[in-house]
């Protein structure tokens, strides 16, 4: 199972070499969870980028995936891992998913890059506009 984190959707929207790399994870709907707080942070991200019917055109392909809803055991999971790795409340539901379904999460947020299960992009090490790093 895969998670795609916010900054990796972002990174398909604009058609980044980060969105080109997860390009093939999420297509592979069969294969990835979207955890309910990544809809919130896309659709918000994408409703100040472009506009809303932009935003929820975009979040309807989302929920061709498995969508994760936040209940107490996440809650408290993701509680915990905060606290372990020092995670803000939003990561840590997402890394909690991420462990809960013994997922693999890609993502280009620093936070995560050194925690199991990531597949960590890093936004500034590049080579020829190709990322090198993840």
């Amino acid at each position: 199972m895969n998670v795609v984190d916010s900054s990796c959707w972002l990174g398909f929207v604009e058609d980044s070499s980060i969105g080109n790399a997860v390009a093939p994870v999420i297509a592979d709907v069969e294969h990835l969870l979207v955890p309910t707080i990544v809809l919130y942070e896309v659709f918000r991200k994408l409703a100040a980028m472009e506009d809303s019917v932009y935003a929820n055109g975009f979040i309807q392909e989302m929920l061709n995936a498995d969508v994760v809803p936040l209940d107490a055991s996440l809650s408290i999971s993701a509680a915990n891992i905060s606290r372990e790795f020092q995670l803000p409340m939003a990561d840590s539901i997402i890394y909690a998913t991420t462990i809960q379904y013994n997922a693999v999460l890609w993502t280009a947020d620093k936070h995560f890059e050194n925690l199991p299960n990531v597949r960590y992009f890093d936004k500034t090490q590049r080579e020829n506009g190709i990322i090198v790093a993840f």
